[in-house]
């Protein structure tokens, strides 16, 4: 993975890994990311909700997949040999997975180099859904996802 650096900015750096989704690129925090694999067999549990795919066992615990393009009403994943599994930490250090197209490189943005998206208060989420911000850099856009709105109800049945 290349490394891209912000150097105009003044604020906090923060690393993100930079995915693709379908067309689209997303950032996600360096810290909050426990893990990178190769994707694989997921074994399927049945009567969870739709986006969730199964489980996997990385390093002796037991981790809950979900499919992003699902979670986020894109279509189905297409799996090939650039797909990757992110294993997210949340909270309580509770691992979830998500799989992803491709993981791009690691991208440094300075804090003053963000955008966060509205905060609507009444449904506790920002109003971009699955984004918390935008990010600029050299290379152009990227959108930081919100994790706590893709974790949201990732372990509860349809």
């Amino acid at each position: 993975m290349n490394e891209l650096r912000d150097t105009a900015d003044v604020g906090e750096l923060i690393q993100f890994i930079v995915i693709r989704i379908g067309d689209e690129q997303y950032g996600i925090d360096i810290k909050d990311i426990d893990n990178i694999v190769r994707y694989q067999k997921v074994t399927k549990i049945p009567q969870l909700a739709h986006y969730l795919k199964g489980i996997i066992n990385i390093r002796g615990v037991i981790v809950p997949v979900m499919s992003l393009r699902l979670k986020m009403g894109i279509s189905e994943d297409e799996i090939t040999d650039k797909s990757r599994i992110i294993i997210l930490k949340g909270e309580g250090n509770e691992l979830v997975g998500i799989i992803v197209d491709e993981v791009n490189q690691v991208l440094t943005i300075g804090s003053n180099n963000i955008e966060k998206m509205r905060r609507d208060d009444r449904a506790k989420r920002y109003d971009g859904s699955f984004i918390s911000g935008v990010g600029h850099s050299e290379k152009g856009l990227v959108s930081i996802l919100d994790l706590a709105a893709v974790e949201n109800d990732s372990l509860d049945a349809e």
